[in-house]
């Protein structure tokens, strides 16, 4: 006599089971921003030079050969030099906030950014959603900083 095997429905209905706990167990960790906000190519700022923002006064694409990995992105730079000047201090060069939008930080949640809204604030990079929102954000710069920074980094499991 043959062993019998199981329902088949019981075990399809154990397996989808299985998999639903499995698939719910990081939806909580899946909402939560990364800490540096990286486009669908783990691009930081889109590709731009993080650096030239400092040193050439406008957003500048960083090339592919002048890259780095920090913070789980990818940073690309205009020149040799200023890749270097981001290895030594990135955190000087780095926009605030991870690279997420300046303004949406101050109202508690992150978004994406423009690479051409942006502002150089007592030596740190903020960078806006858009040009439009960098507009309501310019209204009171030091207050959406000090609602930012406070903010920041609970904004990240809100997401």
């Amino acid at each position: 006599m043959r062993p019998r095997n199981p329902r088949p429905e019981a075990f399809a209905l154990a397996f989808f089971l299985a998999l639903a706990l499995l698939a719910g167990a990081p939806a909580q960790d899946a909402r939560a921003a990364a800490p540096v906000n990286a486009n669908w190519r783990g691009l930081a700022i889109k590709g731009y030079d993080p650096v030239a923002y400092f040193e050439e006064g406008k957003p500048v694409e960083g090339r592919p050969e002048h890259a780095l990995s920090w913070m789980g992105a990818a940073w690309r730079f205009a020149s040799a030099k200023n890749k270097e000047a981001f290895q030594a201090d990135p955190r000087r060069y780095a926009p605030q906030y991870g690279g997420y939008c300046a303004w949406a930080v101050s109202q508690g949640y992150t978004a994406d950014i423009d690479p051409g809204a942006w502002k150089v604030v007592n030596g740190k990079l903020y960078l806006n959603y858009n040009l439009d929102v960098q507009k309501n954000w310019a209204k009171d710069i030091p207050g959406h900083i000090a609602r930012a920074d406070k903010n920041w980094p609970e904004v990240l499991k809100k997401k």
